[in-house]
């Protein structure tokens, strides 16, 4: 995520807005078919087999349920306040250059393991001016050159005071996918869910 100060603009008014109709259900929707093949695979073998056979099933049962575990944030701060897109450790904060808008940046790297929510949100309220995809690889993401060769989604937000911030969503050695419900134009508040890695 990158967030210098932008040339003063204003978001188009005839801006969709994206309201994600999604009342936090405790588990992530993009996990509810892992879950259920999970919990029912584990199910048959403990009926067919008995409950020792079926230990392992329900430690992966277990695991799926807390890789797609999603609580409700309380979102602190005012407007002018920038959250982290997702949950994890600070690995980084330095100054790079966003190769997305061609520019100088401050890049704020977020490092998400398998214990973590994986749910994206929007770290400040904007508008979503573009979207990048880019395939790529699904290195270990604690490697350096995780961030350069894996698979990506990059999203361009402006503020209402004209802030660009870039924020991208790296795929991992695990998760091996990029989930974005957002689009050009659409609009998001300030901690609202977008997408999942």
């Amino acid at each position: 995520m990158s967030a210098p100060p932008g040339p003063a603009s204003r978001a188009s008014p005839e801006s969709k807005t994206v309201r994600m109709l999604y009342p936090h259900p405790i588990i992530a929707r993009e996990g509810w078919p892992f879950l259920t093949a999970a919990i029912v695979a584990a199910l048959l073998v403990t009926w067919l087999a008995g409950i020792w056979w079926s230990a392992p099933i329900w430690l992966v049962a277990l695991f799926v349920l807390q890789f797609f575990r999603d609580p409700a944030r309380s979102i602190p701060g005012d407007a002018s306040t920038v959250v982290s897109p997702a949950d994890g450790r600070i690995v980084a904060v330095e100054s790079a250059r966003d190769p997305y808008l061609e520019r100088d940046a401050l890049k704020v790297s977020v490092f998400m393991n398998v214990f973590n929510v994986h749910s994206n949100r929007s770290p400040v309220d904007a508008e979503v001016r573009q979207a990048w995809y880019q395939p790529g690889r699904f290195l270990n993401a604690a490697l350096d050159k995780a961030s350069l060769e894996n698979e990506r989604n990059a999203l361009w937000l402006r503020t209402a005071t004209g802030a660009d911030v870039t924020c991208v969503q790296i795929a991992g050695l695990i998760a091996r996918r990029i989930l974005c419900y957002v689009k050009a134009g659409d609009r998001l508040a300030r901690g609202e869910r977008f997408g999942f890695t």
